[in-house]
């Protein structure tokens, strides 16, 4: 899939710095297959592009990114997790983010929620807007998160916080996520590209080889393969959509009601 394909997705290159923008935002950006794919393929054509020096991911307003896209989800649109294939392999989307030759930023002008918290993990920087807020939620869902909480979160907020936000689903504001290193800062919302793109621009000013080798190397030094700590969440996960109680977190949160989990 190329980028003039996309329909969920703006993709603007622009003195060495591409903007990948998630833009269903009647949705708050929720992720159906499609939008997920097209994370995937706009990841992948930037870090094979020489021209790209700095990537910036965000969300069009009011959200950075909801997560996926639960009631299209019920109402019967097949997608890949629904049915475990013969191999369970990390989610593409996520490789593709992490696996992207150029540093990436966040800039979280809103919810980032859900696959939305692990979008902002997959970065290397993260700002936020006054207006992010933050939330691990596949437990509410029972289920686990993918590959960025285990592999990125204790890192950046240490091992006890980073197990607090997973198990407890808790809602974090900017202020917080500031105060606890999740992102680097906060900036009024108006001024949110702003700033990513002046950060951008200052990377894309170093020697463009140096600065892929220093993403290597902070790679290299989180630590864990991802691809194998991705494969284990996305088996986890298909074990876990079979379960009453990720189909009861699911109607719940339809419902607008409190689950009632039965460990089953």
């Amino acid at each position: 899939m190329r980028p003039d394909e996309f329909q969920h997705t703006l993709y603007v290159v622009r003195d060495h710095v591409c903007t990948i923008t998630l833009n269903r935002p009647e949705r708050r950006n929720a992720l159906n297959p499609r939008a997920y794919a097209e994370i995937e393929a706009a990841f992948r054509a930037a870090s094979n592009d020489d021209d790209i020096r700095v990537v910036i991911v965000t969300g069009a307003d009011p959200a950075f990114c909801s997560g996926e896209d639960v009631k299209e989800m019920m109402t019967g649109e097949a997608r890949p997790a629904d049915a475990a294939p013969r191999k369970a392999q990390p989610t593409p989307a996520a490789m593709a983010a992490l696996d992207c030759a150029k540093p990436v930023i966040a800039a979280v002008n809103g919810n980032a929620v859900g696959w939305g918290m692990e979008l902002a993990l997959y970065a290397d920087i993260r700002i936020a807007s006054e207006n992010a807020k933050f939330a691990e939620l596949f437990v509410k869902r029972g289920l686990v998160p993918d590959v960025g909480s285990f592999y990125r979160l204790p890192a950046l907020v240490g091992g006890a916080k980073a197990a607090e936000l997973m198990l407890t689903g808790d809602v974090i504001d900017a202020k917080e996520a500031a105060r606890i290193g999740l992102v680097s800062e906060v900036v009024p919302h108006a001024e949110l590209l702003g700033r990513a793109g002046a950060l951008a621009a200052k990377v894309a000013a170093n020697p463009p080889l140096a600065t892929r080798a220093i993403k290597e190397g902070l790679r290299r030094h989180a630590g864990g393969d991802p691809r194998e700590i991705g494969t284990w969440a996305i088996e986890t996960i298909y074990r876990l959509f079979q379960t009453e109680d990720h189909r009861e977190g699911v109607k719940s949160f339809l419902e607008k009601r409190e689950p009632v989990f039965k460990g089953r």
